[in-house]
């Protein structure tokens, strides 16, 4: 499957573009439910998954690290749906930095505003870099709390530029269960809050950048082994556990690339 180019010259354009249809219902319910699943199961680990200090009001439940958790989100990381976008957008010098997400419950309220690619790198921010790519797995709108995001922010270069309240000129991405939204990583955006009496808002938020930044996630200290023994040689390459550096250095070796253990 290749891009749409109209679709990838959105991105640059508007921040964003919004990719219909990637998974059918049966895909929808089976990707949700396993990121229940991996709530509760990281809850029970002692992870928290309501931070107030993140998510204010204590109505937001995050999922973290999916990876660990199940194979779908494996499978979602890399989708030939959503793969041609980030080569298009990256170039074939990315990894996969960080793969979450939460459930805005009835009620929940927005953390504050950033944008991606402030997390990874110092500013200025001059080139596209990271891309947030979000997995719609209930209809999300403003009423639940559906990410927000600010007009033409993806070309601000530093913070002396955004605003001092960016949340005032955002907002709210609308799609149906089973979209993407494809994020420009400089996108300022933040979560929006649940307003609705009972609708819940399931969003999964995979983070893909160019391979000479630092990964977000410690895959090899998250993932366990059971799961990394069955994982496949693709996503093993774009969590940089066989070679570490796809842009720089990865020219040297083109196939079979095997584990780096020491220089010379």
């Amino acid at each position: 499957m290749n891009a749409d180019a109209a679709l990838v010259a959105q991105v640059h354009e508007d921040g964003f573009c919004i990719l219909p249809g990637v998974l059918d219902a049966t895909g929808v319910q089976r990707a949700r439910a396993a990121a229940v699943r991996a709530s509760e199961q990281a809850a029970a680990a002692g992870y928290p998954v309501v931070m107030e200090a993140l998510d204010p009001g204590g109505r937001n439940v995050r999922m973290p690290d999916l990876l660990a958790y199940d194979p779908v989100f494996g499978e979602l990381a890399m989708h030939p749906g959503v793969v041609p976008y980030v080569e298009a957008l990256l170039s074939d010098d990315w990894l996969f930095s960080n793969f979450s997400g939460n459930n805005a419950l009835p009620g929940s309220q927005s953390m504050n505003a950033h944008c991606d690619q402030s997390t990874l790198h110092p500013e200025p921010w001059s080139e596209l870099w990271c891309l947030n790519v979000i997995w719609c797995l209930d209809d999300v709108d403003e009423e639940n709390g559906a990410t927000r995001y600010l007009p033409g922010s993806h070309r601000f270069t530093r913070f002396s530029e955004v605003p001092a309240d960016p949340k005032a000129g955002m907002v709210s991405y609308a799609a149906p269960a089973g979209s993407v939204i494809v994020m420009h990583g400089r996108t300022w955006h933040t979560s929006g809050a649940n307003t609705s009496t009972d609708r819940e808002r399931v969003m999964l938020f995979a983070l893909y950048a160019r391979a000479f930044l630092r990964l977000q996630a410690n895959w090899w200290q998250v993932i366990p082994p059971e799961v990394l023994d069955a994982m496949s040689p693709d996503l093993a390459l774009r969590l940089g556990l066989t070679w570490p550096n796809r842009g720089y250095g990865s020219y040297l070796v083109h196939t079979n690339p095997q584990p780096v253990l020491g220089g010379g």
